[in-house]
């Protein structure tokens, strides 16, 4: 881990990367692509020395209250920020200064900072987004071998349920020939069913590689899936965007549960959600009432 200054913290869309490079260690991350030039290594993570100041700073300009969200980037609830707090101060801040939040991870560190969702919730609002990715824990260790286990993301999504804070699970990615089963798809779709999530972002049964990402997502399919290597390379060469052979199943499953259950599964549609902020929160609108 190090530490650097930097020019501003937030993006055109109130997006906040805290750091850049993870500890997480998933097999197929997408932010180890060279497009993102990154010039140091992906596990020494980089701490914004500044991005707290930045960001209090960047919210106190705005003429108008909006949700902040986490980037994708980075996990904000990497090892490290149990001791460091970047992701906690932040929270903070956002809270003091009345804004909405939606934050996204796979680790259940988030639990840690429940008291801050619970009162952005009750002023504005706030989303928990969780990625899912492999029901079985045991597989979930190779596949995303730092972080929380599957079992452990569902209980969050369970414990923000009976908060009342609204939750988006993002079902990406699905690895061609490894996790993009169909009782793979059917249990974690259960789970969120049972969590009563709001929103599942679905981009189809597949995942992406590009240089920079493929070569580590190779290296760890020699170490754990010894042969399947050569079987992407004959079926995939270099493509960008690798659909798995049961996408038309899966997809069509994803659709129906979700319909049946009242749970939003367009992106375009979550995303607008999750960007919208509320001009009137109900209790705001309730005390007005009384």
């Amino acid at each position: 881990m190090h530490f650097k200054n930097v020019k501003s913290i937030l993006s055109s869309k109130n997006g906040m990367n805290l750091f850049r490079g993870c500890t997480h260690g998933c097999i197929y991350c997408d932010s180890r692509s060279d497009c993102y030039h990154m010039d140091h290594l992906f596990e020494d993570v980089l701490v914004k020395e500044n991005g707290l100041a930045l960001l209090e700073t960047e919210l106190l300009r705005k003429r108008k209250k909006c949700m902040i969200s986490t980037g994708a980037m980075t996990d904000p609830y990497i090892a490290a920020e149990m001791d460091i707090r970047v992701t906690r101060r932040a929270i903070e801040i956002i809270e003091r200064l009345g804004f909405g939040l939606s934050i996204q991870t796979k680790s259940d560190r988030i639990l840690r900072d429940l008291d801050l969702f619970k009162r952005i919730s009750q002023k504005t609002k706030c989303v928990v987004q969780m990625t899912l990715t492999t029901y079985d824990d045991d597989l979930c260790a190779i596949l995303e071998p730092n972080v929380s286990r599957t079992s452990e993301r569902l209980s969050v999504l369970r414990t923000m349920r009976d908060e009342g804070i609204e939750t988006v699970v993002w079902l990406s990615p699905l690895l061609p020939w490894i996790n993009d089963t169909l009782d793979n798809v059917t249990n974690i779709l259960n789970a969120c069913i049972e969590a009563k999530v709001k929103g599942m972002i679905w981009f189809g049964a597949g995942m992406t590689l590009r240089d920079g990402n493929r070569a580590y997502y190779y290296q760890k399919l020699d170490e754990h899936f010894p042969g399947l290597r050569s079987r992407y390379e004959q079926r995939f060469g270099n493509r960008y965007v690798i659909m798995s052979e049961n996408h038309e199943v899966l997809d069509k499953l994803v659709r129906e549960k979700c319909e049946a259950h009242g749970i939003m599964h367009d992106p375009n549609e979550i995303f607008a959600y999750m960007a919208t902020f509320p001009e009137k929160h109900p209790y705001q609108q309730l005390s007005m009432d009384l």
